[in-house]
């Protein structure tokens, strides 16, 4: 069996070597890699596109073993894994702890905060665009927990911009 993966790592020296070191110890070959450096995102991490084949159970493994690493497969065998979504958030938002909203959204698992644009009006009500990278079929779920935290803090929440 083949499984096609696009993986995101960071840019980093020893970073490759240290994901595809498990796959041959967990019974799968290591057919095709393709490392594309010139396409860093916001967070510095690049896309790495892997064929790797062998036993079905083998290569779940592989993938268990990725997820217990912490490395982020954004696509695979052609089904992307990952979804960005964007959100506006309207009101005192400096003023209610910015940090503290950043964090906790941060804190979601299968979440992260891609961009965060703030439009400031003086000592009026700001604009706040909040860009989010999520595992997929997690939107609503990230969405609830962003309306919560937005009611708590007295703001407007806005989804899907």
């Amino acid at each position: 069996m083949k499984m096609n993966l696009v993986l995101e790592l960071m840019d980093v020296p020893g970073q490759l070597v240290s994901v595809l070191e498990p796959i041959g110890t967990l019974g799968a070959n290591l057919v095709t890699v393709i490392h594309k450096r010139e396409f860093k995102n916001e967070q510095g991490m690049v896309p790495v596109h892997i064929t790797i084949e062998g036993e079905r159970e083998n290569l779940f493994n592989v993938i268990q073993k990725f997820d217990d690493l912490g490395i982020s497969i954004v696509e695979m065998d052609g089904v992307v894994k990952k979804e960005m979504i964007s959100t506006l958030l309207y009101g005192h938002i400096v003023d209610q702890d910015i940090r503290d909203t950043m964090d906790r959204i941060n804190l979601l698992k299968g979440v992260v905060i891609t961009g965060f644009d703030i439009k400031l009006d003086g000592e009026k009500e700001s604009t706040a665009l909040i860009t989010l990278e999520t595992d997929y079929g997690k939107k609503q779920f990230v969405f609830d927990k962003i309306k919560e935290i937005a009611e708590e803090k007295q703001l407007l929440m806005i989804n899907e911009v």
